[in-house]
């Protein structure tokens, strides 16, 4: 099967026309930093029609305290996002090396309604394994949020 001939939404210039509706909220910003007392903070923001919607934590620092903190920033910006609608929950997050890459693993726990279910997402992190930590738990919740999605 070629994916050359598979028809996309986008036209040439890569933008969406008029009349589609993106499925996903979108990765906007990311930032990171430490303080000199051993902290670390987060923020992420997502858009979704032309809304910002901002998630932060705070935590202490340390190799896996900052992949920790940087995915709870996401879990906030989803939950702001879903203004209640769901309930995340980081269960644990684990950076591994495989094949001669950083890769960022996260399992987080979704409650909608009386449902609970667990997810697992990863990602692929060439550079910035800290942003790598929040983009997992967006491969993590990007079906259940695509299912909110479409009822909103």
């Amino acid at each position: 099967m070629s994916f050359s001939n598979q028809q996309r939404p986008e036209d040439e210039a890569g933008v969406i026309p008029a009349g589609s509706r993106r499925e996903r909220v979108r990765f906007a910003d990311f930032s990171f930093a430490r303080t000199p007392s051993g902290q670390c903070s987060a923020e992420v923001a997502l858009e979704w029609d032309n809304v910002t919607y901002v998630g932060r934590a705070i935590g202490q620092s340390s190799p896996l305290g900052d992949f920790r903190v940087a995915a709870e920033a996401a879990l906030r910006a989803l939950e702001d996002f879903a203004k209640g609608g769901v309930h995340l929950e980081l269960l644990g997050v684990k950076h591994i090396r495989a094949f001669d890459a950083n890769l960022l693993i996260v399992s987080v726990s979704v409650r909608e309604d009386a449902r609970l279910t667990r997810l697992v997402g990863c990602y692929l992190a060439e550079t910035d394994t800290r942003r790598g930590a929040a983009m997992a738990v967006l491969n993590a919740t990007n079906r259940v949020l695509g299912n909110y999605l479409s009822m909103r």
